[in-house]
């Protein structure tokens, strides 16, 4: 049997020391890779793993730090993460309030439902970054038409 491309979940992860937790119960709305340059930043590789939900899914306690930046889109995207440990928590884009990013890593091993259906940034892909073969990539977003 194929996963559903938006799985319903019931997730909980916190930070490398503790300070933060997050869970998510819900609908995932989308799965995928991300190989801008400023995820491969965050991640210190060469694309991230994210799953967005909607912010009334997504319950985040203990304080977070955040860090804003204008996006390629013209967009304001925000990255929380811990002050203490600096584990990545979550992102947002002005672009796409009724969505919050969350890194598929910060679950650990419970990331069976994570299913990425396309890569997004293509544009700055590193062949070195091993991607499934078939797997849509797009220039910029998905929605710009762009392939």
């Amino acid at each position: 049997m194929d996963k559903p491309s938006k799985p319903e979940v019931d997730l909980a992860a916190s930070c490398a020391c503790g300070a933060i937790s997050v869970s998510v119960r819900g609908r995932i709305l989308a799965m995928l890779l991300c190989s801008c340059l400023d995820c491969q930043k965050a991640t210190g590789t060469g694309h991230s793993a994210v799953a967005l939900a909607a912010p009334a899914t997504v319950t985040i306690t203990g304080e977070t730090r955040s860090f804003v930046r204008p996006a390629d889109s013209g967009a304001l995207f925000t990255r929380r993460f811990c002050p203490t440990c600096g584990t990545p928590i979550a992102g947002s884009s002005s672009r796409a309030p009724e969505a919050i990013m969350l890194p598929v890593g910060l679950f650990g091993a419970d990331t069976e439902w994570f299913v990425p259906n396309q890569l997004i940034f293509a544009r700055s892909h590193h062949d070195w970054d091993a991607m499934a073969e078939g797997l849509p990539r797009y220039i910029r977003y998905r929605d710009s038409g762009e392939i």
